[in-house]
């Protein structure tokens, strides 16, 4: 009789069970995700409602702002700025913490024997809970600014789910880069800053898309280059009760596929190596 061979896995037979086994240990990551909460907000009285009240002092001083630089209706921006910046908080800190998300767990990497991609479910699950918490802002705004909602409000459930799917790649594939290359964690944070003006959070695109100025016009259409645009109006437009463009939802798709080849590629050739570099 001859012995059985074992065939090695291949590298990305690895990678991909590090996805699955840490979608596995959901227990793991999903209780330090609260603990993370709990713990910014330890022996403070309102606790997580703080998260609440920063985002609907931030956005309504800025829809107050930028409604009379603009000259546009404090009911018709408030909402668009509302709804664009709790989106945003979402992206921007899938990103931005996503850059330093294995730096920052440096100590359970080393000592704790689970995939690397625990401590991504683990922080988009943060952002998750954020998210669910600046909701009550936004229930809050339909009360004072009701909105012509339709059935087809229920759109932003598959959108939020998109950006959830894409913040674990985000997050993945700028935590191994960052991790080996510490100067690109500062880089990252600059352009997301950038980008946030850059993205119609804080003004309405299809104002200036409608501009009676052509060189304005031109220039605004510029912004459909701006990833940022499509995956912010997914979500707000069904939010708001307004129309829904294709073009958006086929770019969204079309990177969420992109970024995981992408990111399947990297993790596959160094994944291994994360808990060397931390």
């Amino acid at each position: 009789m001859t012995a059985a061979t074992t065939v090695p896995d291949s590298p990305m037979r690895k990678t991909l069970a590090d996805l699955s086994g840490g979608w596995r240990q959901r227990e793991l990551w999903g209780h330090l995700g609260w603990q993370d909460i709990r713990q910014r907000y330890r022996r403070s009285v309102l606790g997580p409602v703080w998260i609440t009240i920063s985002m609907a002092v931030t956005a309504v001083a800025l829809g107050i702002l930028y409604a009379g630089l603009f000259g546009v209706p404090l009911e018709t921006l408030l909402p668009h700025v509302l709804v664009g910046f709790i989106v945003w908080a979402f992206i921007s800190g899938c990103i931005n913490e996503g850059s330093e998300v294995f730096i920052a767990n440096e100590g359970l990497i080393k000592h704790l024997p689970s995939p690397i991609s625990v401590h991504v479910y683990r922080l988009v699950w943060r952002h998750i809970l954020f998210f669910a918490h600046n909701l009550i802002v936004y229930a809050v705004m339909l009360i004072v600014f009701p909105q012509p909602l339709k059935w087809t409000a229920l759109a932003a459930i598959p959108a939020v789910l998109l950006l959830m799917v894409n913040g674990a790649w985000v997050a993945l594939l700028a935590g191994i880069v960052s991790t080996r290359f510490r100067d690109l964690t500062p880089i990252t944070q600059s352009i997301v800053q950038l980008m946030f003006f850059l993205t119609p959070i804080v003004w309405i695109y299809d104002d200036l898309i409608n501009s009676p100025n052509p060189a304005v016009a031109e220039r605004a259409r510029l912004a459909e280059f701006n990833p940022f645009l499509h995956f912010v109006e997914i979500v707000r437009a069904p939010m708001l009760g307004n129309d829904q463009l294709v073009r958006h939802w086929v770019v969204v798709l079309v990177i969420t596929v992109v970024g995981w080849i992408l990111t399947l590629v990297v993790m596959r050739r160094y994944r291994a190596r994360v808990a060397y570099w931390v």
